[in-house]
């Protein structure tokens, strides 16, 4: 059985069809036994659960009765609403915290990035001369961690 006869039968129970729709279902109950037992499973169901289901009556017409809830929503809702201009140190805060953090961040990565070695150059030289003035010579080795100077004595004049 589809869920579509399903709903019809349903329909049915529930009085909710007349005329040709009702006496063809009924038509169809008469002939299926699978129906039958159905419909008389949704009978049997609506009439267990008559005495738990009290019908309760709104005072006013249904309309007056929406419209005071969807009042006293929107009473809620404004009174709920924040303001609409937030506070300058608000919004400092708001931009300066996750700026912050993400120099905090930066900082640390630098800071491990520098001790790791991993901001060296590529290309380290072994040696490195340079020279001060014209009087003077230095040479540095890096591998063996020496570093040579050399005083050269000014020319005669």
């Amino acid at each position: 059985m589809t869920e579509d006869q399903q709903l019809q039968l349903q329909a049915f129970s529930d009085g909710e069809l007349k005329g040709r729709g009702a006496r063809e279902v009924a038509a169809w109950v008469a002939r299926d036994p699978e129906a039958a037992a159905l419909l008389k499973e949704l009978r049997n169901t609506r009439e267990a659960l008559k005495g738990f289901a009290p019908q309760s009556r709104v005072p006013v017409s249904r309309e007056l009765y929406w419209s005071g809830i969807e009042r006293r929503i929107r009473t809620v809702e404004r009174e709920r609403a924040p303001s609409r201009s937030p506070e300058f140190l608000s919004m400092l805060r708001r931009l300066l915290m996750p700026a912050s953090a993400l120099a905090a961040l930066l900082l640390i990565v630098t800071i491990a990035g520098l001790q790791s070695g991993l901001f060296q150059s590529a290309h380290k030289a072994d040696t490195e001369t340079a020279m001060a003035d014209s009087g003077t010579f230095t040479y540095q080795d890096y591998a063996s961690g020496t570093t040579l100077v050399w005083v050269g004595y000014p020319a005669e004049r």
